[in-house]
């Protein structure tokens, strides 16, 4: 499998939430959701897991909004902030409300250690995805030619340094949310340890 065998959904959601990724999102934070996408879909693909590319690629691009300044929320998790944004953007798409609620599933369980595959595809691969993304945990999935040209593609920037200051301002307001557990758990040597960015 190449980069260009996958799938980017050609939909105007897909277009509009790429859109508004962009507006919003820093370049890390964008180009770190376009990868989480790629690893989910070429795992997907690789593993014959049958998924609908347009709800991964939404997902994947609006799973982290709850970081955002713009949709930062004080009382829930960064996770749920995001699923309720991109539940309004979904209907705004004119998706149908089982659409929408599968939308934001997706987005809350990326948070997940582990999602079955069976129950909730899609967010089995997002999950499985950002794990890849953030801790480089099951980055041997790819071989080192494919994983270094997702990087050349989407180059990482400074999305260590950003996430960690990101997660440090969730840990300190949220002391319960999933975000503050990561950061007790040591989520920065995790991260400093990410062959991902080791490697290129």
């Amino acid at each position: 499998m190449t980069l260009d065998d996958l799938v980017v959904p050609d939909t105007a959601a897909s277009a509009a939430a790429l859109e508004l990724s962009s507006a919003y999102q820093s370049p890390a934070l964008l180009n770190h959701s376009l990868r989480a996408y790629v690893w989910a879909a070429a795992h997907g693909t690789a593993r014959g897991i049958r998924f609908d590319p347009e709800l991964l690629y939404v997902a994947a691009l609006f799973h982290d909004f709850g970081l955002v300044p713009a949709f930062d929320s004080h009382t829930v998790p960064f996770e749920e902030a995001g699923g309720h944004v991109a539940r309004v953007f979904a209907a705004g798409a004119g998706w149908p409300a089982d659409r929408r609620e599968r939308l934001s599933e997706v987005i809350i369980r990326h948070m997940w250690s582990e999602v079955d595959v069976s129950v909730d595809p899609e967010g089995h691969l997002l999950s499985r995805a950002t794990a890849t993304e953030i801790t480089g945990r099951n980055a041997d999935d790819f071989t080192p030619d494919f994983r270094a040209r997702v990087v050349e593609r989407h180059p990482r920037l400074d999305l260590t340094k950003d996430f960690l200051a990101c997660f440090q301002s969730q840990a300190e307001r949220k002391p319960d949310s999933s975000a503050a557990e990561a950061m007790r758990s040591g989520l920065s040597a995790r991260m400093a340890g990410n062959p991902l960015d080791s490697a290129f």
